[in-house]
C-alpha cells in the first residue's frame, strides 16, 4: 500500500486506461484543488485525457463515489474540493 501524499499534496490513484494512458499508478498534486482543476491539470499533462479517459471515469475521494456530473446537468466539478492528504 502506498504511503499517504506528502504534506500539502493529494494522491490521484490511476486505474484501468487511466493508468495506461498516464503510464503511472499515482501521482501527487498540490491540494486543495477542485476536481475541475484536477481535470484541467491532468488535461494539460496528458493531451486528450479528458475525452478519452476521464468523459467515462468514476471518481472516488478517499474511497467514496463523487458525482461530477449531477442529475440536472450541472457540474458538481467546481464545488467539489480535494484536500490535503486525500487520494
Amino acid at each position: 500500500m502506498p504511503q499517504k501524499p506528502s504534506p500539502g499534496h493529494c494522491r490521484t490513484l490511476y486505474f484501468a486506461s487511466a493508468a495506461s494512458f498516464t503510464r503511472k499508478s499515482s501521482e501527487e498534486f498540490p491540494a486543495p484543488l477542485s476536481i475541475a482543476d484536477l481535470f484541467v491539470r491532468l488535461e494539460q499533462s496528458y493531451p486528450g485525457i479528458r475525452d478519452k479517459v476521464l468523459a467515462s471515469s468514476l471518481l472516488t475521494i478517499n474511497l467514496q463515489y463523487v458525482d461530477v456530473e449531477e442529475e440536472d446537468g450541472s457540474e458538481n466539478a467546481s464545488s467539489t474540493m480535494i484536500k490535503a492528504g486525500d487520494e
